[in-house]
């Protein structure tokens, strides 16, 4: 059995060849850096609420003292839920394109999604434990 090292390691190409199987992964593309700038502001904007008013409470006692980390809570959580559906329709829509012409799925875009769910779940873990 002989086995052919070129076609043993050859990889995929980057990109399909069919110009409109590219535009559509060029626009799945801003859609999901799209997703990722929507879910950064709602990961940001969580946190910030969070740490306003936990200094506020810290100054003045609060109705309720529990409301800064619920509130900052619900923002940071929204924002993994829009990150991490984000990433499962471009996967999805990659996917589907993968059936009719064979290229690589890994891109930087794709990577940046993964890296920003994993900070988004380190900073809720943080939020929910209190360690910030």
């Amino acid at each position: 059995m002989v086995i052919d090292m070129g076609t043993f390691f050859s990889r995929p190409p980057a990109l399909p060849t069919d110009m409109g199987e590219l535009r559509t992964i060029m626009a799945a593309d801003r859609t999901l850096m799209a997703w990722v700038r929507t879910s950064l502001s709602m990961l940001s904007f969580g946190f910030t609420i969070y740490k306003f008013l936990q200094g506020i409470a810290a100054q003045t006692p609060l109705p309720h003292p529990n409301s800064p980390r619920q509130v900052g809570l619900f923002l940071t959580g929204m924002g993994i839920a829009a990150i991490v559906l984000g990433t499962i329709s471009y996967w999805t829509t990659l996917s589907d394109l993968q059936r009719t012409e064979h290229f690589r799925i890994g891109r930087p875009v794709l990577a940046m999604a993964l890296l920003m769910s994993l900070a988004g779940i380190a900073l809720f873990i943080s939020m929910a434990t209190r360690l910030v």
